[in-house]
């Protein structure tokens, strides 16, 4: 599992260390990882020309060391100093001793666009907003240019803590971030700016929870349901799927695929939709009694669809099982009965819906994901999934790590995407897993299933919900 810290906490964990290792150590541990990520990067060293843009932080001084083990290896290394009397001392002089070069901020628009490299170390993770004036020609001229931009912890300008970009920053190829990663390094819209993201272990002991935490494929393996030789489609769990209307009946069969083929035993459908699921998927259960009247069900996914079906959307919601709530769901749930619920429930808003539950501009919930979807589920009393490039997944109480996943193609921005996986993780939920566990692995395999429809080219929310077998059994071929 990747996980994520804040800033407050990785300094607390640095001042640990730091206070049991000689003067600088850890500084030069940094370095030693930053130059060889570098190195590694470009493919050589000797001759390259490199261009550090040094600010006045600890950054800066990973940058300068990491410039001087560059220059012994050949390469000319030039700093740019932004803030010349505030520079790390002693890893100025270190760059010097190597054979470095020293200069302002005149004609460093010039160098970089002369440069095989340019070394991010401008701001270091406590930064907050965008960059300063006298920052920002120099991150425009990196944007320009044909040199590779290596970003020291943290692209300057983005928000360690947050994922926030507010105003210009820099935009890496890689960043090579030390001792864990940073939240932004996980979170839209700042992991736009990071590129790859390479970690160097420098030997901090952190704490749990993490602040983020990110799914990997031998953790989701571990979390997906498996029958055991006494189950049958009931003790598997049965998911009701509450979806469709007579202006939106794909939304049902959508559902439905993507119920079908998450752990669940057996899937029933309530709606007007009944003779185009039995159509597509004649193993499903259907009834058109509405769902009190369905039969026994271990959760309900209820909104993809849904049109102005306020009444149905009620029942369900009034249920004592898990719900999932999606879509139009999200729309006509009365707030109040929502936050009443006693049984797990789980909000799988996009943006713009998110936005409209919290009363705020879509480009606020896009800006600032993850404050969002804290702020959703701890006014819904609800675990969040927040849709996007980035899916967050975040439960109602403190004290558990925020989820991301970014398993996902731009591709699955397709109609219908959405649907599939609110039945997928409907159908998980029913399976038995927590709303947090069922909202992360569902996001981890409806985006890997993504990823092997499309393959670079567009895909149909139907391509997508027939390679969730596909993706399933890849997760869990690597355990």
């Amino acid at each position: 599992m990747r996980t994520a810290y804040s800033v407050e906490t990785v300094r607390a964990a640095e001042r640990e260390l730091m206070a049991r290792l000689p003067e600088g150590a850890l500084m030069q541990r940094a370095a030693a990882g930053l130059a060889a990520a570098c190195a590694e990067l470009l493919g050589r060293v000797y001759g390259i020309r490199v261009v550090l843009l040094v600010g006045s932080g600890d950054n800066g001084g990973d940058a300068l060391y990491a410039g001087a083990r560059l220059a012994r290896r050949g390469a000319g290394v030039t700093a740019v100093l932004l803030s010349p009397e505030r520079v790390h001392a002693a890893g100025l002089a270190a760059l010097r001793r190597a054979g470095g070069r020293v200069t302002g901020t005149d004609g460093a628009e010039e160098l970089i666009g002369r440069a095989d490299l340019v070394v991010d170390g401008i701001v270091g993770i406590g930064g907050k907003g965008g960059l300063r004036p006298e920052a920002v020609p120099l991150a425009e001229a990196a944007a320009r240019a044909r040199a590779a931009v290596v970003a020291v912890d943290l692209p300057s300008g983005v928000d360690a803590d947050t994922g926030e970009v507010r105003g210009a920053a820099v935009r890496a190829d890689l960043t090579v971030t030390f001792g864990t990663h940073k939240p932004g390094l996980l979170v839209d819209p700042a992991r736009e700016h990071a590129g790859s993201v390479r970690l160097v272990d420098i030997g901090l002991t952190l704490p749990e929870p993490a602040a983020l935490e990110a799914l990997q494929h031998a953790d989701v393996a571990r979390l997906l349901p498996s029958p055991s030789a006494e189950s049958d489609k009931y003790r598997r769990g049965v998911v009701g799927i509450a979806a469709g209307s007579a202006r939106y009946p794909g939304a049902a069969v959508l559902a439905v695929s993507g119920a079908l083929r998450g752990g669940a035993g057996a899937v029933r459908y309530v709606g007007p939709a009944g003779g185009a699921v039995l159509a597509r998927f004649p193993e499903t259960l259907v009834s058109d009694r509405g769902p009190r009247k369905a039969g026994r069900v271990q959760a309900w996914v209820v909104g993809p669809g849904a049109g102005d079906d306020a009444e149905t959307v009620a029942e369900v919601v009034g249920t004592d099982v898990p719900v999932l709530i999606d879509a139009d769901g999200l729309r006509l749930a009365d707030r109040e009965a929502v936050r009443a619920r006693t049984a797990p429930t789980l909000m799988t808003p996009h943006a713009g819906e998110a936005a409209a539950l919290l009363g705020v501009a879509r480009e606020e919930v896009e800006g600032a994901r993850l404050a969002a979807v804290r702020e959703l589920a701890g006014r819904y009393r609800a675990t969040v999934l927040l849709k996007g490039s980035t899916t967050l997944v975040a439960d109602p109480a403190g004290g558990t790590a925020v989820r991301v996943n970014a398993t996902g193609t731009p591709w699955l921005a397709t109609a219908g995407s959405g649907d599939v996986l609110s039945g997928l993780t409907g159908s998980l939920l029913a399976a038995g897993l927590s709303a947090r566990d069922a909202g992360s692995v569902g996001a981890y395999l409806h985006g890997l299933a993504g990823r092997l429809a499309s393959r670079g080219t567009p895909a149909a929310a139907t391509d997508v919900a027939s390679s969730l077998p596909d993706a399933w059994r890849d997760v869990t071929a690597t355990t």
